[in-house]
């Protein structure tokens, strides 16, 4: 459905996004997630076609953006990050408004526009002024004029921020249901909300690619260790010399006491094996007991985090000694250089003092 192939997009010297490719197949839910300034929103609005990149091609539904941009922007809908409405217009009348601006045939544009209002719950605010409508109604109405016109592909920037719980549930369940008729890139900085919606994630960050997966699979890849984590009552304090009674055991460590006198410890494993039966056997052998016990998962936040962060501390560190050695070498050349400079002029001064005294000398004779 969209294909990016080698996008770059440049701002005077400074590289907003560098040479990124990826593909979004039809009827997925997509994650596009970045830190700030990672060039995340670049790339969506390179996709919209709302500005151009430097460099690259950009395929939507099998039309290019830069050569055929009113075929391909037809099949987007785009819902903008901070809800961009006319306040003075009714909800029937703004969505009504999006459907002429995308052309929309006359004679379907009644029948798709209560549609839509039907589809994203806005049926009882619809006579409404977008002004008087609370954060999660004003969501849906942007959500409604990126839907109206019926495109395939649906882009939505921080569709959830600022909304209440309740409210973050509502818009989740309509992403999803949306994701039954059309393609979705969804952005936004709540990774329990992307862990939850999409099929697959794609992350950015300084410009580039740095994963493409689905969420569960990212959360495998950061989970280093096979751990536990159980919370016991254990007065006697038994679980310091528990680790000789358990098997395959590599650390059992403390990590919180709580009020109520109960502890909370990691237990990790040498082999990927599951410690859970072995735990409990031994703990209840041992009459320590246990309140709770959970395998020590990670989260697509863990995999983002270590995904976004320096993964090159040697080769800066290569180059830092580079650039030290370098400099040195450039010291010393500088020094020989002048020391060159002092010998010329010393052996110059010397061979002045010379013909002088030469001079002298034969003055004298004379």
């Amino acid at each position: 459905m969209i294909q990016v192939e080698n996008i770059t997009k440049k701002y005077g010297n400074f590289v907003a996004v560098n040479n990124i490719n990826f593909e979004i197949e039809e009827g997925e839910i997509v994650g596009f997630l970045g830190p700030n300034g990672a060039g995340k929103s670049t790339t969506m609005n390179m996709i919209t076609g709302f500005i151009e990149p430097t460099s690259g091609k950009i395929v939507v539904d099998g039309y290019d953006i830069s050569k055929k941009p009113k075929k391909a922007k037809k099949q987007i809908g785009y819902m903008p990050e901070g809800v961009p409405l006319y306040s003075d217009l009714t909800v029937r009348e703004f969505i009504t408004y999006m459907a002429e601006i995308k052309k929309v045939d006359k004679k379907e544009k009644k029948q798709m526009v209560q549609k839509v209002l039907e589809e994203t719950g806005l049926l009882d605010v619809q006579n409404k002024l977008n002004k008087n409508l609370s954060r999660g109604y004003k969501q849906r109405v942007s959500m409604a004029g990126a839907l109206v016109g019926n495109p395939k592909v649906i882009i939505l920037d921080e569709p959830t921020v600022g909304l209440d719980p309740k409210q973050v549930t509502e818009i989740r369940a309509l992403i999803k249901k949306l994701g039954e008729n059309h393609t979705v890139i969804l952005s936004s900085h709540i990774l329990s909300e992307v862990s939850q919606i999409c099929n697959r994630v794609i992350i950015i960050n300084k410009g580039q690619i740095v994963a493409i997966d689905t969420p569960e699979n990212l959360e495998k890849k950061v989970v280093k260790d096979n751990s536990v984590y159980v919370t016991v009552e254990d007065p006697e304090n038994k679980m310091e010399n528990i680790k000789e009674k358990l098997e395959n055991v590599k650390e059992v460590k403390l990590i919180e006491e709580y009020e109520d006198k109960t502890k909370k410890y990691i237990i990790t494993a040498n082999e990927d094996i599951d410690l859970r039966k072995n735990i409990f056997e031994v703990l209840a052998k041992e009459q320590i007991t246990i309140f709770e016990m959970k395998k020590a998962d990670a989260t697509l936040e863990d995999a983002f985090m270590e995904l976004i962060k320096d993964k090159q501390p040697e080769e800066k560190l290569e180059q830092t000694n580079k650039d030290k050695e370098d400099k040195e070498d450039k010291v010393e050349e500088e020094k020989e250089g002048n020391k060159e400079v002092e010998d010329s002029t010393n052996k110059d001064t010397i061979t002045e003092e010379n013909d002088k005294k030469e001079e002298n000398t034969e003055g004298g004779k004379e």
